[in-house]
């Protein structure tokens, strides 16, 4: 690559925990009580999503999809959505997909006013103990590369980075970009090659999505 072309630039990072290896949970800051959502709570969580109506919320979960929390004083303080086949990833072209006995966490959010008191990796602690207890192996979950509260709480939480997400500055008057997994320092081939399998489907090494830089 010449000096004169753009430097590709990480946009996310890839994460794993092998359930059986999951450290005890993170102890949040404040007294809280976990739980899987169900249809009762559908409205609840719309709002705390901030959806207009309860519909999406009622559609994800008749999907298969689980929704876990944490409250705080009766409140919803954290939710994360657990998928355990495929999934979209918004805004990247990606369809990861699944095997038997993983789960993908995502679409996770800390109320504004419980933030700063551990209640992510907590909440994360306590799914893949929910997961593990089922039998599931491992589970994934990703985050926005300069999202360091993030990385922080999933960090804290035993996950181990496998990979950040990388993508070439767009050609000139192209929209689309060419994205790739590198692997994080210390993260060998079989273990980037796990992460393909996931987010590329196995079978090539980059694609093509349509996001502005």
């Amino acid at each position: 690559m010449s000096s004169e072309e753009p430097t590709p630039e990480p946009i996310g990072t890839i994460w794993h925990m092998w359930l059986a290896e999951a450290p005890p949970p993170v102890e949040p800051g404040i007294a809280t009580t976990f739980g899987q959502l169900g249809l009762e709570s559908a409205s609840e969580l719309a709002r705390a999503m901030g959806l207009a109506n309860p519909s999406a919320v009622r559609q994800r979960l008749a999907s298969g999809r689980r929704c876990y929390a944490l409250r705080a004083g009766g409140s919803l303080a954290t939710y994360g959505w657990v998928s355990f086949d495929g999934e979209d990833i918004g805004g990247l072209g990606l369809h990861l997909q699944l095997l038997p006995g993983e789960a993908y966490i995502w679409d996770c959010v800390t109320q504004p006013e419980f933030r700063g008191r551990g209640l992510y990796p907590a909440l994360l602690g306590r799914i893949v103990a929910a997961l593990a207890a089922e039998g599931l192996r491992g589970a994934w979950i990703g985050a926005d590369y300069h999202n360091r509260p993030s990385h922080a709480g999933i960090n804290r939480a035993g996950f181990t980075p496998l990979a950040d997400l990388v993508a070439a500055p767009p050609a000139a008057g192209e929209r689309r970009r060419l994205g790739w997994l590198a692997a994080r320092p210390g993260i060998g081939p079989q273990q980037l090659a796990e992460a393909e399998r996931v987010y590329l489907g196995g079978s090539r090494e980059a694609w093509l999505f349509d996001k502005e830089s």
